[in-house]
This record gives structure tokens, sequence and C-alpha cells, in this order.
């Protein structure tokens, strides 16, 4: 397998903060998202940057990720596990399944080294098959948890659909009866990265870019919830960071607690001057505001 530079596909440092990583995954996947992207290859980049920040976003997987480029691999390098595989002791009982959206088709050094290692079903034989139960990961789209919707997983040579509670949480378990190596497949649900939402309990946040006037002035615009577009007002004198609440539009409730709101978060944005028009109009502004305008 070819070692991957994941700190390289998303542009940022090896000390980059998990701040920084999330800003730069959301900034590419808006790029190359295959529903709004017209680059070429726009969907091999997008399973890149979302392969990437798979790896980057978990302290463990980052972990075990720099351990192993710390020996010095570079991009296209073959890499050989080292003795005992990969991480340097044994993982978690338990393997993880990527299931569409932001989690499917990720490459083999992926698989080598955050999924086979861990051995929980995949082609395990002989006296290192687990007994019993087979417990794995499964990251779920935020928009299957949203409707309740059914996610294709591939296991043991086969294809399940798996049906998808609404509201489901992370932790939670989905049991497939005869499906695991000796007995069942236990799931344990995890959410997709996503390039758009970020789940925090039963909110959902997202980061919605506003022009300057928009945010000086107080606008009207369409933003993305999980439910579909709505209207969102932008109060006037808004600054970048500012939050605004969609009541009911996060996660469903659970339960009979009630569904989550959509917490939206203000980028501010200047949108570049690519005719003589627009650059005058930055000019005018420049006169308007002057040279102190930080005060």
């Amino acid at each position: 397998m070819q070692f991957k530079d994941y700190y390289d596909t998303l542009g940022v440092e090896p000390g980059a903060s998990e701040a920084d990583i999330k800003t730069a995954y959301r900034r590419l996947a808006r790029k190359y998202h295959p529903d709004v992207s017209k680059e070429a290859d726009a969907e091999e980049r997008f399973k890149a940057i979302s392969e990437a920040y798979e790896a980057l976003r978990d302290p463990a997987k980052r972990s075990a990720y720099d351990q192993l480029r710390a020996r010095g691999y570079r991009p296209g390098d073959e890499v050989q596990p080292p003795h005992g595989g990969f991480g340097g002791g044994e993982g978690p009982d338990f393997d993880e399944i990527f299931a569409g959206g932001a989690g499917g088709g990720f490459s083999d050094f992926f698989e080598e080294l955050f999924g086979r290692r861990r051995g929980a079903y995949r082609g395990a034989q002989g006296p290192q098959a687990p007994r019993g139960d087979t417990r794995a990961r499964l990251a779920v789209p935020l928009e299957a948890v949203y409707h309740g919707r059914s996610v294709r997983i591939s296991v043991n040579g086969k294809s399940l659909d798996v049906n998808v509670p609404r509201g489901i949480r992370p932790g939670q378990v989905i049991r497939l009866k005869g499906q695991g190596t000796h007995g069942d497949l236990l799931l344990e649900i995890e959410y997709a990265a996503h390039p758009d939402f970020e789940a925090d309990g039963a909110d959902i946040i997202h980061v919605l870019p506003v022009a300057p006037w928009e945010a000086a002035l107080g606008a009207t615009v369409s933003a993305p919830t999980l439910g579909g577009p709505v209207e969102l007002k932008i109060p006037p004198g808004s600054e970048a960071g500012r939050r605004l609440r969609l009541r009911g539009r996060g996660l469903p409730g659970t339960r009979g607690a009630p569904p989550g709101d959509q917490i939206v978060e203000l980028e501010v944005l200047a949108p570049k001057a690519e005719t003589e028009a627009q650059r005058e109009a930055y000019r005018q502004l420049e006169r308007a505001f002057g040279s102190d305008w930080r005060r």
C-alpha cells in the first residue's frame, strides 16, 4: 500500500489545531463536493479530502497516523506494516464500517491503518478469529439520522442494508442477527464527517458565509438545513462568529425529547473583485470608511 500525506491533502501543517483542520476540510469540501463542483476530478478530490479529515479529526487516529508519518514516509512510498501491525499495540476489539457519504470508498492505506489491523471481521481465520458476537463501528451520514434511512454496508463479502432509526445517537448499537463472524454483528453508531454540518448532541452547527454588506445592513438569506433550505434573517450589525438559532431544525428528539436546533455561525467573507466595476465598488468603500476603520 502507498503512503498518503493527509496534512498535505488538507493543506495544513502537521502541527495544525483541530479547529484549523476542521476549517480546511469545510473549505475544500464545499469546493469539491460532487453535487456542486464543476471540477473534472471533484469526486476523487472529495473522497481524498474526506479520508484525510476522518484520519485527522479523531485524536486516536491522528496519533497512530503521526507515528507512522514520523518514520519518514513520503506520498507514494510503499508502506510495510511493522511486526504486530500498526499503532504499536493492540487496538480496540472492534472494526470500523463506513457507510456512504463522506465515509465511503476509502483507500487501502486508510483501511490498513485504521480498519483491518483491528481485525473484527474482515477475513479473520483460525485461532485469531473472534468468538461470539462481532462488534463494529458504523459511521452514518447525518441525513440518514435526520430522516431515518437505510445505509448499505459490506460485511464478509456481501452487502447488507441497515435501517438507521431517526435520531439515533453516537454510541447506540444496532444488532444484525447472525451477520457476525460467529454470531450477531453489533454496530456501534458514530456520525460521518459532513462538509456542511456538525452535530453537537441533538443540535446541528452550520457555518454560513455572508457578505460584508449582509452582515452590516442585515439581510434575509437562504440557509441549508438537514430538512432543506430555509430563509434566515440576519440582523443589522452582525459580526463574524455571531450565532443564530433555528429552533427545531436539529436532529430529531428521542424518547419523547424535543428535536434539537440548528445553530448558524456567521462567517463574513469578502467576495473577490473580478471586474472593474467590482474593484471600483471596493475603492468606494475604502474612501467611505478610511484607513482607520479597525479602531
